[in-house]
């Protein structure tokens, strides 16, 4: 194949495949990651065994106001002391105006139940500590102590978080074991921070475990008055679709195909498209005559030359029409044409008379001329149509 291409087709080709894989790399390295090894992650809109459809409509059914939050934080309102934010292991990290908005949310009164090792950078307080994968198995994490928390729920389950101990004296573990905490809680302001080690309880799979779902129900609160924001917006749902694909690798991969498909065009187009000859203007057009007279006159200003020939044709037909000699005067030709034709005479004869002066006068001025031209012109235009039906009865 490379035989049959030329020197710029190979060049093209060249570009175009070093273009694709520079964008390749580029999206490799900007696709997000998942960490934990997890497939998916708990979207309320996911029916995936790792997703948190069913906890979403089962609050719907029991009678919570419940919705999707796929706005920023920098929109919750900061006196809302009977809102909460559910942030189920966020996957894109907070701006550092969207953090503030999330401490501004909890001083005002609201609750935040988060979940995962994902929300400390979203956390007033947040510490690091590694989250298990949901794929290893369950371990069971009593109560430590009575709490309303706990109410209904002595023991729950999930993966076992790897060395997570309270940071500060304000944070109580409220399940958990020796060797790690499970679910702690402080308060930050006048709100609280529910946080679990992992969104185990809340998944589809987890949250049918013995406990789980009094969790869900204790940490979110009594029902009364209670608004339950469910957030999507750091699972990459921004208000519409177009957005949330903005978020996907799928606007790096329509790059790559719209420059492939470019250079492939171009290539193509260079080898195989239709050879169209210019289009020529005949030499025997009807109006390269009139152009051509057009430009000599507007380049040797021949203004006079112009209104001779349109009043020596009016003129000819007029005397024709009237049955006048060749050499009537203006004078006479205006009378008889006022007589004969129902011309106004002292604007015919005005109109005769300077076409006659200019005609013999050298360096007229070019709009001068146009002017005379033009109304000699209307004359002999209302002539013709004054003696259309006439020639067309003698035709037949």
């Amino acid at each position: 194949m490379s035989a049959g291409l030329d020197r710029t087709d190979r060049f093209i080709l060249i570009g175009a495949g070093a273009l694709v894989l520079i964008l390749a790399i580029a999206t490799s390295l900007l696709t997000p990651s998942r960490r934990g090894g997890r497939t998916g992650f708990p979207s309320s809109y996911s029916t995936s065994w790792d997703g948190a459809k069913a906890a979403y409509l089962l609050l719907e059914d029991l009678g919570y106001d419940i919705r999707r939050w796929d706005s920023s934080p920098t929109d919750l309102e900061s006196e809302a002391d009977q809102d909460v934010l559910i942030l189920a292991s966020p996957l894109q990290p907070p701006t550092s105006e969207e953090a503030t908005a999330l401490r501004r949310f909890l001083e005002g009164g609201g609750r935040i139940v988060a979940t995962g090792d994902e929300v400390t950078e979203f956390l007033p307080g947040g510490q690091k500590f590694t989250e298990m994968d949901a794929t290893i198995g369950d371990a069971q994490f009593p109560a430590l102590l009575p709490s309303p928390l706990t109410f209904g729920a002595p023991e729950i389950s999930m993966p076992a978080p790897i060395g997570w101990h309270p940071a500060r004296v304000d944070q109580i573990a409220v399940y958990g074991n020796k060797d790690t905490a499970a679910v702690i809680t402080y308060s930050v302001g006048k709100g609280t921070v529910v946080w679990w080690g992992s969104p185990s309880p809340l998944t589809n799979r987890g949250i049918r475990e013995p406990g789980n779902l009094a969790l869900l129900l204790n940490s979110i609160g009594g029902m009364k008055g209670k608004r339950i924001l469910w957030d999507e917006y750091f699972h990459g749902a921004r208000g519409d679709f177009w957005s949330y694909v903005g978020k996907t690798p799928l606007p790096w991969v329509l790059v790559q195909l719209g420059v492939l498909f470019a250079f492939v065009l171009v290539t193509y187009s260079r080898r195989y498209g239709t050879i169209r000859m210019p289009g020529k203007v005949s030499r025997l057009s009807p109006l390269e005559f009139v152009d051509t007279l057009g430009d000599l006159y507007t380049s040797a200003h021949a203004g006079s030359t112009a209104v001779r020939v349109a009043l020596q044709r009016l003129r000819f037909q007029l005397t024709r029409q009237l049955g006048l000699a060749a050499n009537v005067t203006v004078a006479e030709l205006a009378q008889v044409a006022s007589t004969t034709l129902g011309w106004n005479e002292s604007s015919f004869l005005g109109t005769l008379a300077r076409a006659d002066r200019n005609s013999r006068t050298i360096g007229v001025r070019d709009e001068e001329a146009l002017e005379i031209v033009q109304d000699l012109h209307e004359y002999t235009a209302r002539l013709e149509i004054r003696n259309a039906p006439e020639e067309k009865r003698q035709s037949e």
